[in-house]
């Protein structure tokens, strides 16, 4: 995860830009960073990063926030991502809110709703197209004309 660097007689640490929870450490509270994160352990709390990959041990109980989210375990909570891939033994008990991508695996076992996050559209633009209808003018129908019965001879 971390590398010495020599440099000029120097040691400096030189970060990845990589993490990695193992299958025996469990985390409580929320997790925030801007790099990358691999989980197989668990984390009962919410995790905001830029790209997280959950293996098939891997377990999260709270909301995710991510650019890219690649699950492969467990996750109780709603996920928020511009890109979201789905595996095959993937579990998740909550809804997902992608932006960009979605990709399920055939197998994934998801107890939620599943829907496109507004990518840029705001909701005055949706307001502004709503009374944009409703202030239409409709059509006049046309006048119902009776028609004169003909007498029939007797």
């Amino acid at each position: 995860m971390f590398k010495k660097l020599i440099a000029s007689g120097k040691e400096t640490l030189n970060h990845s830009g990589r993490s990695y929870i193992g299958e025996s450490l469990q985390l409580e509270g929320d997790l925030r960073t801007a790099g990358n994160i691999d989980v197989f352990g668990l984390i009962n709390g919410n995790v905001f990063v830029s790209e997280i990959t959950i293996g098939e041990t891997g377990s999260i109980i709270g909301t995710l926030e991510a650019n890219t989210a690649e699950i492969n375990g467990h996750i109780k909570g709603k996920i928020i991502a511009d890109t979201v891939i789905i595996g095959k033994s993937a579990i998740i008990k909550g809804d997902v809110l992608f932006r960009k991508t979605l990709r399920t695996e055939e197998g994934a076992d998801i107890d939620g709703y599943i829907k496109r996050a507004s990518g840029g559209k705001t909701y005055i633009e949706e307001d502004i197209a709503i009374e944009e209808i409703v202030e239409k003018t409709e059509r006049k129908k046309p006048k119902i004309v009776p028609v004169p019965r003909r007498k029939e001879a007797v």
